[in-house]
């Protein structure tokens, strides 16, 4: 891991840059330091943190309702965490950085936040900071817009840290602990790097167990609080069902999910496929309420695996459902669609399964007339490939090909129109 160290570890502070030549040594709080050199980039930019403090003759930090030394802040890395209680992002953001903050400490990392204020009013800054256990700069308008140029500060929140290899604001920064929390640390690019890497591993080619049962808890549930081993699904096709009970579109792909799984279920002897929800509920009782309706299983609410299984599979829309081959690899991340399409006919969802279904529909397609002719309808129909419609004709629903009009919006099934030219 990277970080960066507070320039304070001695009274006097020099650092001599050989290729430049020496610098003059500046007092900040009666500390001399001096400005580094391009190899130094994190102390740099504590340096011009320091500067910008001195100029505004900010003598302390607070900590609570207390005065404290800038110089409590030795040997650590500084981020500067830009926010306002008035503003809903930052009220949000702020208490996932206060659970981070404490488990960094805990860890006994070396990690120091300061909290600029970008309140309406001293009030507001006060109120706002009871909520915040770490540090923070005297509320002043003037050192505000002064620390905002200087860290190209044009949001809120942003988080910026003093490191040379920090992530910028531009890279999502707050992004990025949402996403992994306290592993986030320490807030470098090659640590997001790392990070992604490890969920790319996950993805293409990871192991059930390691996607499933990372957080301690090795075991699924189903609507009846019955517990599954994760270690009894390895070696089957699993759908990871991203849903929630609060948005009607997954309770309306719910009742086709659960149409197709009964329906595959009775034609394979090994029960080789399982479905398992990932939810985004937001309550315990919206989670039962969920799982009620389904026959599968579903990773408990109370799992934090879950938050993981979104990232992982980069998941910003629900319903959405993920297959996993019976090898591990993720075999589809738009099972929905296959789903939707194919029905139960699409199983085991292989690639080499949907290919068989493409070149079904495309010989049965080579098989029909390009255009015909309705009595009813004053029209040409064309031949189209659609992936759902309805049924002018014996109101039914279809799906691949129909001939239509664009026109007058009427579509009938293949088969309707050799009913009608019969009629």
């Amino acid at each position: 891991m990277l970080w960066c160290l507070y320039p304070f570890n001695l009274l006097i502070w020099h650092v001599t840059v050989l290729a430049l030549g020496t610098e003059e040594p500046f007092s900040l709080w009666g500390i001399e330091v001096l400005m580094a050199g391009p190899d130094y980039q994190a102390n740099q930019e504590k340096n011009d943190l320091l500067q910008i403090l001195a100029a505004q003759g900010v003598e302390f930090l607070l900590s609570g309702q207390e005065k404290v030394s800038p110089i409590i802040c030795a040997g650590k890395m500084i981020c500067l965490f830009f926010s306002a209680n008035w503003c809903r992002p930052c009220r949000t953001f702020t208490p996932l950085l206060v659970q981070l903050y404490n488990t960094l400490q805990k860890r006994d990392e070396k990690l120091e936040i300061i909290f600029i204020s970008l309140d309406h009013d001293k009030n507001e800054f006060e109120q706002y900071l009871q909520t915040m256990p770490w540090l923070a700069a005297p509320y002043d308008t003037e050192l505000q817009k002064q620390l905002c140029d200087e860290y190209h500060v044009d949001r809120i929140p942003s988080f910026v840290p003093l490191c040379g290899d920090g992530i910028s604001k531009q890279d999502d920064l707050i992004g990025f602990i949402e996403d992994y929390g306290a592993e986030a640390f320490p807030f470098t690019r090659k640590r997001r790097q790392e990070l992604k890497a490890m969920d790319r591993a996950k993805r293409v080619e990871g192991k059930l167990e390691d996607l499933l049962g990372n957080r301690g808890l090795n075991y699924v549930i189903s609507r009846h609080g019955g517990k599954t081993p994760i270690s009894q699904l390895v070696g089957k096709t699993i759908g990871l069902y991203f849903g929630a009970y609060w948005s009607p579109p997954s309770r309306s792909f719910t009742a086709k999910l659960s149409k197709v799984y009964k329906e595959i279920m009775d034609k394979t002897e090994d029960h080789s496929l399982e479905v398992i929800l990932v939810s985004t509920d937001r309550n315990l009782v919206e989670f039962k309420l969920n799982v009620a309706d389904m026959p599968w299983l579903a990773i408990p609410y109370e799992d934090e695996s879950q938050q993981e299984l979104y990232r992982i599979f980069d998941v910003k829309t629900i319903p959405t459902l993920v297959l996993i081959g019976a090898d591990g690899k993720t075999a589809s991340e738009n099972g929905r669609g296959l789903v939707c399409l194919y029905g139960a006919e699409a199983f085991p969802f292989t690639e080499e399964r949907i290919e068989e279904l493409e070149a079904a529909v495309k010989k049965e397609g080579e098989e029909l007339a390009s255009n015909v002719e309705d009595i009813k309808h004053e029209h040409v129909l064309k031949l189209e490939l659609a992936k759902a419609y309805v049924c002018d004709f014996c109101k039914r629903q279809g799906r691949f090909w129909a001939f239509s009009c664009d026109a007058c919006d009427y579509d009938l099934h293949p088969s309707c129109v050799q009913l009608i030219s019969n009629v």
